[in-house]
């Protein structure tokens, strides 16, 4: 495996990974080891769907979200009015606006 160990993975890849005859050693991450792993896992996720902006890698980004939210009991509605409510006031980010300097 070339990628970077260790790393969070989706909670079927070790039976995965013994049913195609590889051993492996895991261990479930505590509260503070998974706070920082999921983190790392959507920056992950985030430098695979640049390098292949695609669905399957958007999906991925989608699951670690749903498991941040989760892990720090966010609601998704939660979510989405406080988007809506700082799209209202500040916009979005669909004009590519770049900031270069405020003088």
């Amino acid at each position: 495996m070339s990628k970077k160990l260790p790393k969070l993975v989706r909670d079927e890849i070790p039976r995965l990974i013994e049913e195609s005859g590889k051993a492996l050693k895991a261990h479930i991450a505590d509260s503070i080891e998974y706070d920082r792993l999921i983190i790392d896992k959507m920056k992950e996720e985030v430098d695979e769907f640049y390098e292949d902006p695609s669905v399957q890698e958007a999906a991925d980004i989608y699951e670690v979200y749903l498991s941040i939210l989760e892990n720090w009991s966010i609601s998704q509605s939660a979510v989405d009015a406080m988007a809506e409510k700082k799209r209202l006031s500040r916009g979005s980010f669909r004009k590519g606006i770049v900031l270069e300097e405020v003088l």
